[in-house]
């Protein structure tokens, strides 16, 4: 693994453990040479993934791209990291029991738009107005109209 500070090649795995959910292992590294210290995470990869952009465009799927987007939606939000991981990962996972190598774009925003949804009703208004590309006002009342009506039929039922 090469040091994110040197470029070094050589350095020492010092320790490692399972994250909490068990999908990865957190590895702490020193660099010999500069004597830096790091982290890293090793996860499991099913398949190598392409997403289809709008534009017909391919493109390799980019968990750090999707977390990334979580994220900037989330921010100031009382969400703990946690949970962002898992939802990341419960994504990914989604993605790849598709079973398909290719997925379109708008797939990955789906089911963002819909994990989002059920984590943070802000989150959510946030990276819709991004992903639907909203122009005016009315085009963000009509989302939460909408996320009011979800709310009134669930606590109806």
């Amino acid at each position: 693994m090469r040091c994110p500070f040197c470029s070094n090649e050589e350095t020492q795995v010092k320790d490692s453990r399972s994250t909490e959910d068990g999908a990865a292992i957190r590895r702490r590294r020193y660099c010999p040479d500069c004597a830096g210290r790091f982290t890293t995470f090793e996860r499991v990869q099913l398949r190598e993934l392409m997403v289809i952009k709008k534009t017909g465009r391919r493109v390799p799927f980019d968990r750090d791209k999707l977390m990334r987007s979580v994220q900037i939606a989330l921010r100031k939000r009382p969400v703990e990291p946690e949970r962002i991981e898992r939802m990341v990962s419960g994504i990914v996972r989604r993605l790849e029991s598709l079973g398909e190598s290719e997925i379109k774009s708008e797939t990955v925003g789906k089911l963002i738009m819909e994990a989002l949804k059920a984590l943070d009703d802000v989150a959510y208004v946030r990276f819709a107005s991004v992903y639907k590309n909203f122009r005016e006002a009315k085009d963000f009342e009509e989302l939460i109209g909408e996320l009011a009506s979800d709310e009134g039929e669930s606590e109806a039922s």
